[in-house]
């Protein structure tokens, strides 16, 4: 049981504004587990002022040479390491994620991109000089933007945190950051890392709430920059505050990707096994990048139905904090309900439940929802258009490369993907050919060195790599 009662704002806990509380119950045991105080508008406006006074200050965090922000983001990563365990665990109870998957995503992946960003920058200038065009000399900089709102879902709520603290800490911004109210109880220890670490006041503030608090972020008259993971719908609201303030926004939004199966690929499990999994039912499908519709050829169809079938009965589902769970619960009641629909509609639509479909046996509590595979799949077909975020997965026949190419292209959305072949050149050609952000060659894991984002209702922008940072900064130019 966690509780507490106080707001890291200002590099200090201090009492809410109210009284109010988030309450968080187990997505594996459907107990109570903790609370936190829930940020109203009196908080968020008190978070923002600590970190525009923070940017403000004439000797503060962007004022430091890259090299001090580098040294302080690298304590950030030893104090996160240090409390890696105690983040796991409290990720996993919160949302489900397995405790393997947690322990290597949530507990280790934000002290890599921290220490990542902190080499990136340390022998940076951010300013360099050219001739100028009519004579003299021009001098380009990349300051910082300002307050930057990072607004972070549930599913990987460590992991999407650092996709934006880290490299706006880098450029030499501060942040309020609004975690999902699903998952609350893990932001107390990154606070206290940022603490421990000597990470000045004002420079990380957090604020738990629900869409309003994050509404009220997105519109704040004092914020530079948004920075939000979430749903398509979310982003667009999002997106069309952010146009009429012309406020710079990140979007990561949602996916429906393909895996596509060419027919010469490997179909053994006990070589692909592993990968496949990660590229479909990774965090029991909670994850926006997944290939979720997988394109089958015709002349293999049987084969991958039984391949897909064979790997998601294959999986162990439990609770999440079992070291031997692959499967664990959805993260909530509502999200439950959500993905149980889908596999109505999906019934309803004529496809055909080859595994799964319901809730596992010998599971009373939590908000389990068993690995789900449809085969005779049309791509026109409402689980094959619309992102479930659940295990279900829909297999779709194609006859050829150009039409594989052609159903992976139509979608509304562009994040991830994958080709499964035993020709590289081949994959890379299809891979050239497929709208996305982001695909993968037999295996889909994203690359903290380049770029992360979508296309078309995936988003705007992009995170990671060291372009990333310039997301946090604009230039200026002085002619001289």
């Amino acid at each position: 049981m966690t509780y507490h009662d106080t707001l890291f704002i200002g590099g200090e806990w201090i009492a809410p504004s109210t009284s109010q509380s988030i309450t968080v119950v187990s997505a594996s045991t459907e107990e109570v587990i903790g609370s936190v105080p829930e940020a109203v508008e009196a908080d968020v406006d008190a978070a923002v002022d600590a970190a525009r006074r923070a940017f403000d200050d004439p000797n503060g965090w962007p004022t430091w040479s890259p090299a001090d922000r580098a040294a302080a983001m690298e304590r950030f990563a030893d104090e996160l390491d240090k409390r890696a365990p105690e983040i796991a665990k409290l990720v996993s109870a919160q949302n489900g994620m397995p405790i393997a998957i947690s322990s290597s995503f949530e507990a280790a992946f934000p002290a890599l991109l921290l220490r990542y960003y902190a080499g990136v920058v340390k022998e940076a200038t951010f300013e360099e000089e050219h001739p100028h065009m009519m004579g003299g000399t021009t001098v380009v900089r990349q300051e910082p933007l300002g307050v930057v709102g990072a607004i972070v879902p549930w599913n990987f709520p460590q992991s999407l945190a650092a996709f934006k603290y880290a490299p706006a800490l880098a450029a030499g911004c501060t942040l309020v950051i609004k975690p999902s109210p699903e998952t609350v109880l893990d932001s107390v220890p990154l606070a206290e890392a940022a603490a421990a670490a000597g990470i000045p006041a004002g420079v990380v503030n957090i604020v738990p709430g629900g869409r309003e608090v994050g509404a009220y972020l997105v519109a704040h008259p004092r914020v530079d920059k948004i920075s939000f993971t979430g749903s398509t719908v979310a982003g667009r609201a999002i997106g069309e505050v952010c146009g009429r303030l012309l406020r710079p926004v990140t979007l990561e939004l949602g996916g429906k990707s393909a895996a596509i199966i060419l027919d010469d690929a490997d179909l053994d499990l006990a070589t692909i096994g592993q990968d496949l999994f990660q590229a479909t039912l990774l965090n029991q499908g909670q994850t926006c990048f997944l290939g979720t519709r997988v394109l089958a050829p015709r002349s293999r169809y049987d084969e991958v139905v039984d391949t897909f079938a064979a790997l998601a009965g294959s999986l162990k589902i439990g609770d999440a904090l079992d070291e031997t769970t692959q499967i664990g619960p959805m993260a909530s009641d509502r999200q439950r309900d959500r993905v149980e629909g889908y596999i109505a509609k999906g019934k309803a639509e004529g496809a055909r439940v080859v595994v799964g479909g319901g809730r596992p046996s010998g599971q009373d509590k939590g908000w389990f929802v068993e690995p789900t595979i449809f085969a005779d799949v049309d791509n026109n077909h409402t689980i094959a258009q619309e992102e479930i975020f659940g295990p279900v997965l829909s297999l779709i026949p194609y006859t050829d490369d150009a039409d594989a190419i052609r159903i992976a292209n139509d979608s509304d959305f562009g994040l991830g993907g994958s080709v499964w072949t035993r020709d590289r050149e081949r994959a890379l050609g299809v891979a050239r050919r497929v709208q996305t952000g982001t695909i993968g060659v037999n295996h889909y894991l994203p690359d903290p060195t380049s770029p992360f984002g979508g296309v078309k209702a995936s988003g705007l922008g992009r995170e990671l790599s060291p372009h990333a940072i310039s997301h946090y900064q604009q230039y200026k130019s002085i002619f001289a």
